[in-house]
């Protein structure tokens, strides 16, 4: 039996072969898409993972540091620390930060705490060369990708800071790399108003010098205790929102992304549709191109089944090439974007189905034309 399918590509091959790429490109970035909501969901969790903490207690009311403003005093730690069920107490900062450096202005989310403190953010495992903080002031850890070097000096407000560890890994929900300077130090930079600044506060009656804030308490646990129980004991007694670890990393898995994750669906499911849009009208040019020889072929009694089958098979071919060259785009550029993209295979499958469904549903454009064709074309002309 002769394959038609095999044979009418291999006449039209330059075409089909070209037609297949560009589908692959859009598909490919499809994949791309769906690694960057991957990568922002891993992102989100860098640094929960990071501290390991049962519990973060924030001001009244609010989502915590990551979702809201929030600004608990520095004692507050202290008070949870003596809380039954409570093991270690600390407190920490969070703050975007521009560092100044040659190629311009580098954003980052700068985490403050305390380094002689029971928690440290600092993952001992991420961090590829120096050491962390030791000391109370003018010492910073930074991200690689910050593009830091060890010893570097950086200038912040009015102070200067001396890079002494590099992290490989460590960015915040957002994308943007982490720092780490100590909690006084980090109090300053955020709560610590200017000279001047202060002197008009001071003119006009207002105590503006109060830096021992900060933006969360986080906590852990004993081991037999129960997690809940202790976090609406805080609640009621302290006055405060305490978010359990799982709490916690929903707010940032789902609250926070939310909205791009909706933007990046609806990407894929636009280029999807072009996509098939774009398959469907390169099969219905195909068939036009070949109506008189679909004509001898029902002529000479080639049944329609057999017509439609190649057809079918035609559309399915260019998808599965699609799909193969789009995997490879996709691996070959994901890792020269700014933000994490990861690229797991139940994506990949996952699109493999929507592109083998979305072919079948191309090829019905040619399906109908061969219908309707008519033999006596063949004798026309």
């Amino acid at each position: 039996m002769i394959n038609l399918a095999q044979k009418e590509i291999a006449h039209t091959f330059g075409k089909f072969i070209v037609t297949a790429m560009g589908v692959g490109m859009l598909l490919g970035i499809v994949l791309i898409m769906m690694g960057v909501y991957r990568g922002m969901i891993i992102d989100a969790q860098v640094l929960l993972n990071d501290l390991d903490v049962d519990f973060w207690i924030v001001q009244e009311n609010t989502l915590g540091p990551f979702a809201e403003s929030s600004r608990v005093h520095e004692d507050l730690k202290d008070t949870i620390r003596v809380i039954e069920g409570i093991d270690k107490s600390e407190g920490i900062t969070f703050q975007n930060l521009q560092l100044p450096s040659k190629e311009g202005a580098v954003r980052v989310f700068a985490v403050g705490f305390d380094p002689f403190g029971d928690i440290n953010p600092i993952n001992s495992q991420r961090l590829i060369e120096g050491r962390s903080i030791n000391k109370s002031h003018y010492e910073m850890v930074v991200s690689a990708k910050t593009g830091f070097k060890l010893g570097d000096v950086i200038r912040l407000g009015r102070d200067d800071y001396k890079v002494v560890g590099i992290t490989h890994g460590t960015v915040s929900s957002g994308g943007d790399p982490l720092i780490y300077i100590s909690l006084k130090d980090a109090q300053e930079l955020q709560f610590l108003y200017s000279n001047s600044r202060i002197r008009n506060d001071r003119a006009r009656g207002i105590n503006t010098r109060n830096s021992h804030i900060l933006n969360a308490v986080i906590a852990t646990k004993k081991g037999g205790y129960d997690t809940d129980k202790i976090a609406k004991n805080i609640r009621e007694f302290k006055h405060k929102s305490v978010y359990t670890k799982n709490e916690e990393k929903t707010i940032l898995t789902k609250n926070l992304i939310k909205m791009a994750s909706k933007q990046i669906g609806m990407f894929t499911v636009i280029l999807v549709i072009v996509s098939t849009i774009i398959i469907a009208l390169i099969i219905y040019t195909m068939t036009l191109e070949k109506m008189k020889e679909i004509a001898i072929m029902k002529l000479i009694g080639i049944p329609n089944s057999m017509i439609i089958k190649m057809i079918v098979q035609e559309t399915l071919i260019m998808g599965i090439l699609a799909f193969v060259s789009g995997n490879i785009f996709a691996h070959l550029i994901y890792a020269k974007f700014p933000k994490r993209v990861v690229l797991e295979m139940p994506d990949a499958w996952m699109l493999f189905i929507v592109v083998i469904f979305a072919s079948i549903l191309a090829s019905l454009v040619g399906v109908k034309k061969v219908i309707s064709a008519d033999p006596a074309e063949a004798i026309g002309g």
